[in-house]
């Protein structure tokens, strides 16, 4: 470039450049995450004036530092080099304050230091301070962004800085033009076929917070943890003795962790390669950005012993040596899955010898290195070799707790000791996480056993009718019945059931539109002694015929059937009692093969599930729960029954109304209905198009995964409280329960068991998964 300009050079960005670019502008206004530090502690007699001379030097011995990053009107990001850029240099004395309270002072300005973000447009990203601290004692901080310097360029920087100020002579350094002109010239169709080949079938991505995550609003933090001496020598050594590097066994390490952390077998996750061809002159001592970031997947067979699982995924890495320059962008992209992680494994091997900068100048000492670096993965670990070798756990405090990382360190050092112990131990039966803590865990939310009153439902409702024959029971469109009421229809329905054949056990089909009918129907069957099939009228024809068919019914209790009188008989009760073993109703599921399955459900388990479930809602006398689920879908049984049984009431929405958020909203105003249950569709749909329906509601949400942003907007809109249910046909309509605050980021748990019932969350090798761990 020509000097009048005011630019020496205009260079492209590397992969990973565009990438940092793009995560520091995503927010402004909170930590830089890529901001590394390093902080030199030096004693002796020093020159600060020469010192920062030599830190000038820096700029113009590597242009690159000098960089500030734009975009052009096109997109395209590009680094303009100037010519000339005059370094920040801060000189803070200490030296006369008393210890602690220097100790204090240099904490608070290392801590500020790292809050001071740098503007990408406004160069140079790099700063230095020098803390004079007395008894010829010094600290020179190193302050970067990522966007010009990686870890492996630090110490090259350290060691240029204390040449210079040595007067000491230096080879002249290969351009970082060049490094990119290789970039440029790499066979990136081969890369891609590589990268496809290695991510085919992966079927979705890795992670342990909820996707989409903003930039980090606060620093992040870390847990470290050192393994001993003893283990570090042996690990290293089972690696030596196996051909694998000590990175493999943190790789592989971090895909058992990540396994159980996320309940999957298939998993993926970042790793830092350094981006130094061999066959460019100069790369050893080339500073600025070469590193990037690529994908590690690693595909878990629990029959594979752990040391075959170590020598495959070595294998699997260096068959893609040659392609790790291709950007992290166009590896998802190939990938089809959008962010394929949000971890990283860094192992940290950089040419740092202290030796080599131990007397930096004459009468100058170099006595200790210390630095912090971060970046925005919700959680990452860090191996530094030594004789003790060093994992750090970095973590974003905004997505994932302190307890949490402390566990996962602890899992890293597990399954260290495994290795060492025995590295032919098959990876099924290897546990990261703690057994023991994992057991009392399961053992303290499993201890749900207590009392419940009652052998089955039309036990249970003829006992409010008795406590409570003249209050509200059923609510449908104009017509309003009181327990009594209800009760003298389904005694009447009872004794035409048994008049026509009924017999206790059978089951009795009820296909009804949305009615008093319809309720007064499904309670005269139990009252029958009789299990009922619920079918909704606007069920596929084909579905009706297979579920009749199958069950064979003893009766089909359709409109036609109420209207011609069909087994008429004296109104009198015809109750018979029933045990807990009787079936109370027969549903059919999809099925996992697509076709309809039957699923008989007895009365005990559905007087359970009521005791649990009025406990989870807290439903009282006082209540109206709004009935708006399908007949044919189990849930309704909640609806029903849930107040029925504890002096209730129920308000049946008619199908149109259901369908209609207007309508809906009319009906829950009108009504006074206070709870409410439904599918996280149906509730989408009310609370886009009258988000003030649910003012002040009970809000039940179940049948589909609850996602954290409705759960979000139904609290925004009012809700009194938002409970995610959770449950499987086969276990009785819902088997967990959790309530949400308002607050959250990540996907709502299932919670936790209700009365008498256990879970156990699985993972794909029937372990348990630990507290928190996606299930399989």
């Amino acid at each position: 470039m020509n000097r009048g300009s005011g630019l020496a050079d205009i260079l492209p960005l590397s992969p990973l450049q565009e990438g940092l670019l793009f995560q520091t502008r995503l927010r402004d206004d909170g930590p830089d995450v890529y901001l590394g530090q390093t902080v030199l502690t030096l004693r002796g007699e020093l020159d600060a004036d020469r010192l920062r001379g030599a830190a000038q030097s820096l700029l113009r011995r590597h242009p690159q530092l000098r960089a500030a990053f734009r975009y052009r009107r096109s997109g395209e990001a590009v680094a303009l080099i100037p010519h000339d850029v005059t370094l920040p240099w801060r000189d803070v004395d200490l030296a006369g304050l008393a210890p602690a309270e220097r100790d204090r002072r240099v904490a608070a300005l290392l801590a500020e230091d790292r809050a001071d973000r740098f503007d990408p447009e406004r160069p140079p990203l790099l700063r230095c301070t020098l803390l004079r601290l007395g008894d010829a004692t010094y600290r020179l901080v190193l302050t970067s962004h990522h966007l010009v310097l990686d870890g492996w360029s630090t110490p090259l920087l350290v060691r240029d800085l204390f040449a210079g100020y040595a007067d000491r002579a230096l080879p002249p350094v290969t351009p970082y033009r060049d490094y990119l002109t290789w970039l440029s010239k790499q066979d990136r169709v081969a890369a891609e076929a590589a990268w496809t080949a290695a991510l085919a079938d992966l079927a979705e991505p890795t992670r342990v917070a909820p996707a989409g995550a903003d930039a980090p609003a606060t620093p992040p933090e870390a847990v470290t943890v050192d393994l001993p001496a003893a283990l570090t020598a042996a690990v290293s050594a089972l690696a030596r003795s196996r051909g694998i590097t000590l990175n493999t066994v943190v790789q592989a390490a971090w895909a058992l962790l990540l396994a159980e952390l996320t309940g999957r077998t298939d998993v993926v996750f970042g790793t830092v390669v350094s981006g130094r061809p061999a066959d460019l002159p100069g790369i050893e001592s080339m500073v600025g950005l070469l590193i990037n970031t690529v994908p590690v997947r690693v595909r878990l067979d629990p029959a594979e012993p752990f040391d075959a699982l170590l020598a495959r995924v070595q294998d699997e890495q260096a068959r893609l040596l040659e392609h790790r320059h291709l950007g992290l962008a166009a590896i998802q992209r190939l990938a089809g899955l959008g962010e394929l992680f949000d971890t990283l494994a860094v192992f940290e091997n950089y040419p740092f010898d202290p030796a080599g900068v131990h007397e930096p100048a004459p009468g100058l000492r170099l006595v200790d290195v210390d630095g912090t670096e971060a970046n925005h993965y919700p959680l990452s670990v860090t191996a530094v070799p030594g004789p003790r070798l060093r994992l750090t756990l970095g973590y974003r405090t905004d997505l994932v707790d302190r307890a949490y990382v402390e566990r996962a360190a602890a899992g890293l050092l597990r399954l260290c000791e495994t290795l060492a112990a025995d590295p032919r131990t098959p990876v099924g039966r290897i546990a990261a996480l703690d057994d023991d803590e994992r057991r009392r865990t399961l053992a303290a939310w499993n201890a749900t056993a207590r009392p419940v009153r009652g052998e089955s439902v039309p036990e249970l409702f003829e006992a409010r009718v008795r406590a409570c024959p003249d209050a509200t029971a059923l609510v449908c469109g104009d017509v309003t019945l009181s327990y009594a009421e209800l009760d003298a229809r389904a005694d009447a329905l009872a004794a035409r059931l048994v008049a026509a054949g009924v017999r206790p056990g059978d089951v009795v089909a009820v296909v009804l539109p949305r009615s008093v009918e319809l309720v007064a129907a499904l309670l005269a069957v139990g009252k029958a002694g009789a299990a009922y099939l619920p079918i909704d009228p606007d069920f596929p024809a084909e579905r009706v015929e297979f579920m009749l068919a199958d069950a064979r019914p003893a009766v089909v209790v359709t409109p036609r059937w109420l209207a011609n009188g069909a087994g008429a008989a004296d109104p009198a009760p015809a109750v018979r009692r029933l045990g807990r073993a009787a079936p109370a109703y027969v549903l059919y599921t999809s099925g996992s093969t697509g076709r309809p399955k039957g699923v008989v459900v007895p009365q005990g388990a559905l007087v359970n599930f009521l005791a649990g479930m009025r406990d989870v809602v807290g439903l009282t006398e006082r209540d109206r729960l709004l009935a708006v689920t399908t007949v044919g879908f189990d849930i309704s049984g909640l609806e029903f029954y849930a107040p029925l049984t504890c002096g209730a009431a129920v308000v049946l929405a008619d199908r149109d109304t259901v369908r209609d958020p207007a309508a809906l909203a009319g009906l829950i105003a009108g009504s006074r209905a206070t709870v409410m249950q439904a599918t996280p569709t149906l509730w989408q749909a009310l609370v886009s198009a009258e988000p003030g329906a649910v003012r002040g509601l009970r809000v039940l949400v179940g049948g589909e995964a609850l996602p954290a942003a409705l759960a979000e907007a139904l609290h925004a809109a009012g809700a009194a409280s938002v409970t995610n249910l959770y449950g499987p046909t086969e276990t009785t309509i819902w088997s967990t329960a959790h309530e949400v605050g308002a607050g959250g980021t990540s996907p709502p748990p299932i919670g936790r068991p209700i009365a008498n019932t256990q879970v156990h969350v699985l993972d794909g090798w029937l372990r348990p998964v630990p507290v928190g761990a996606v299930g399989e």
